[in-house]
């Protein structure tokens, strides 16, 4: 395992607080989105901000904590020129950002790379989370240039713990290490403007490597190491971790903030850890549905991706219609009018990906008293 060249580790930790998650990972980015969000007060008709794509179901690994384990990984794979096509719609259409992740290992994909640099062509801020195995240097080397972001997701700090969690070999880990390493480098050299950060589930069965895990990522030339909470899907076969708690591992908080400096911070999400704790939501109506979306590896269009086999949250599918029929047909519109009147989010996953939105969305059409004494 070699480290950035030249690469040097500071021991300071006075870091400001607003430098310790200046990516808002453990909040929301909608503030920054005014127009479209008063168009949505307006109840006019708004396109996603922000979509995630899964290239194929396909994966590597068998994670232990996996989401989605009752899809029972099928073979899916999005065929590339209708992709490409979509994508340029999308972007023309107001998206402004996509995710490549979602059922699999979007390196899987046999042309995942040409189709990162085509959607930042036509005009995308592209962001990757995977779990850095097949991240090799020839593909980071292109895709660099075209990708906002690229988060590893990678479940503990030492081998042996990464291959139990992963379900796959120790020789995994090394690779993941050196792969991000490589990509450190390369970001140095090229002056590519592309976040780097690693990720990490805090479970019973890691966290006692959580620290081994933050010195990695800050030598290998990181941005960040998000530690966040495990968030059950109501769907998912594996009940294994849905009962954890997380005031017992809140200590980790204060530990992790002596890896801080200049360069690279732990993005602790201490506030999700109490919500999930907490276990109830600070609203009644899921109202977020409107400003992202999910494509799945079959072409099909998500309401929600925590409710992926529940057709009432199926808008249409990309190889039968353009993705603007599908957005302003019929399908979506009683979709979005069920969720308003007769989804029970306690059935939600408490910590789902648009909590912090929805909470903010609630508190506009519901806002407290005195608000105008600002």
């Amino acid at each position: 395992m070699t480290l950035p060249e030249n690469h040097q580790v500071s021991t300071d930790t006075a870091v400001p607080a607003q430098a310790r998650d200046r990516f808002r990972i453990d909040g929301h980015k909608l503030i920054y989105h005014v127009e479209r969000v008063y168009k949505w007060l307006q109840d006019a008709l708004i396109y996603p901000i922000y979509m995630e794509i899964s290239p194929t179901s396909r994966c590597n690994h068998r994670c232990l904590f996996c989401a989605l384990d009752y899809l029972g990984y099928p073979n899916r794979t999005l065929e590339t020129a209708m992709l490409k096509e979509r994508l340029t719609e999308i972007a023309h259409l107001g998206v402004k950002s996509i995710m490549f992740a979602g059922e699999g290992e979007p390196f899987l994909h046999p042309d995942m790379a040409d189709i990162i640099c085509h959607s930042h062509r036509v005009g995308l801020d592209v962001a990757l989370t995977t779990n850095g195995v097949l991240l090799k240097p020839d593909i980071a080397e292109k895709i660099l240039p075209a990708t906002t972001w690229i988060k590893v997701s990678i479940a503990a700090g030492t081998p042996e713990n990464y291959a139990y969690i992963h379900q796959t070999q120790p020789r995994d880990f090394d690779r993941v290490i050196e792969n991000m390493t490589t990509v450190a480098n390369l970001r140095r050299k090229t002056n590519a403007k592309c976040a780097l950060g690693m990720q990490l589930l805090l479970l019973p069965d890691n966290y006692d490597t959580v620290c081994d895990l933050a010195r990695i990522a800050r030598e290998t030339g990181m941005d960040y190491l998000v530690v966040k909470p495990y968030s059950h899907n109501p769907l998912s076969k594996t009940q294994r971790y849905k009962d954890i708690k997380y005031n017992d591992y809140i200590y980790l908080d204060e530990e992790l903030k002596t890896f801080n400096n200049k360069d690279f911070n732990v993005i602790f999400r201490l506030d999700t850890m109490q919500r999930w704790d907490h276990g109830d939501h600070a609203y009644n109506r899921c109202q977020a549905l409107p400003f992202w979306s999910y494509l799945d590896a079959a072409g099909n269009i998500w309401g929600c991706s925590t409710h992926m086999n529940d057709n009432r949250f199926c808008y249409g599918n990309l190889y039968a219609d353009t993705f603007q029929a599908i957005w302003v047909g019929p399908k979506r519109k009683a979709s979005l009018q069920w969720v308003r009147d007769n989804l029970d989010i306690s059935q939600c996953r408490v910590n789902c990906r648009m909590d912090k939105i929805n909470q903010y969305l609630w508190e506009l059409k519901h806002p407290p008293q005195h608000v105008n004494f600002i």
